[in-house]
């Protein structure tokens, strides 16, 4: 049986029983939704970086500023929280090339509600992070309709049925990093895996489901997307309306992995020079605030 793009496809596609508990234990490594295949395991081609970089650099500005700093220092360090603050999806997934304007945000900053919980475990039941990912789906392929290519808006949306042409997920994995709990909300990104080609028949996306009270990545999930003519009743190539606009989101997803590298490695070197004019300099000595004083 095919799926359509926008359908659940869990029932008849999951080769490993779905545990929903198992999947976050510190023993056990991330349940996939698929049996892990060589072949189709996504691989990213920039670094990526520790999925606690936000919260380790916070701490790390904070040492300093409980240490004492001098107003030009303070001045500093709160212009680096700002920074971490405004543009924290950036920070954290743009150096891998996802892009995190709000126009380019699937779901954006999605609301959990309770009955996502799983009764058993405390978190969002497994299942639910696919849904997340197929709602941002959908709506990523529908910001090209509405927003950026609105002169094919009618092609786009055709390629969410099946009159024509039209887009069946052929595979999806899901890779669990981190347990979402109520209350939170999340925030889904999509992203190319590979420039298109003019003779290609798929093509495949890199996702990120992001808790937005913890600021880190709660799964990453990895979709096979089939372009299919129904009228054909078989495989067909991407449409040129579909290169043109993929083409252009592939040039920004590779600006924004320079942009964001340099940022982050701006903003790490920042805070090690914070740290060696503060509590790691030869002749550092705490500011114990005018009580010692006293």
């Amino acid at each position: 049986m095919r799926h359509s793009l926008f359908r659940p496809v869990f029932s008849s596609t999951l080769s490993t029983p779905l545990r929903p508990c198992s999947s976050f234990s510190s023993h056990v490594r991330p349940l996939s939704t698929t049996a892990p295949r060589r072949s189709t395991s996504p691989e990213t081609p920039t670094s990526r970086l520790n999925p606690r970089i936000l919260s380790e650099l916070k701490s790390r500005i904070g040492k300093c500023i409980s240490f004492g700093l001098n107003k030009e220092q303070t001045n500093e360090a709160c212009s680096m929280l700002e920074e971490m603050a405004l543009d924290w999806r950036g920070m954290l997934v743009g150096s891998e090339g996802f892009l995190t304007s709000k126009d380019r945000i699937g779901l954006y900053r999605q609301e959990v509600v309770w009955g996502e919980m799983d009764a058993m475990c405390g978190h969002v039941n497994n299942v639910v992070y696919n849904r997340y990912a197929e709602s941002a789906r959908v709506n990523w392929t529908r910001s090209f309709a509405n927003i950026f290519d609105p002169k094919h808006r009618e092609e786009w949306r055709e390629l969410m049925t099946p009159l024509s042409v039209g887009l069946i997920l052929r595979s999806i994995r899901t890779d669990y990093k981190f347990p979402v709990t109520y209350p939170d909300r999340v925030s889904v990104l999509h992203k190319l895996h590979r420039e298109p080609t003019p003779d290609a028949d798929h093509f495949k996306l890199d996702v990120v489901i992001l808790s937005e009270t913890h600021r880190r990545i709660a799964a990453r999930c990895f979709e096979d997307i089939v372009v299919y003519d129904y009228r054909a009743a078989k495989k067909a190539p991407l449409r040129p309306f579909m290169i043109e606009q993929f083409k252009e989101v592939w040039r920004l997803q590779e600006e924004a992995k320079e942009t964001y590298t340099k940022k982050v490695h701006s903003l790490i070197e920042s805070v090690r020079k914070l740290e060696k004019a503060s509590w790691d300099r030869p002749d550092a000595k705490e500011d114990l605030g005018s009580a010692a004083k006293a």
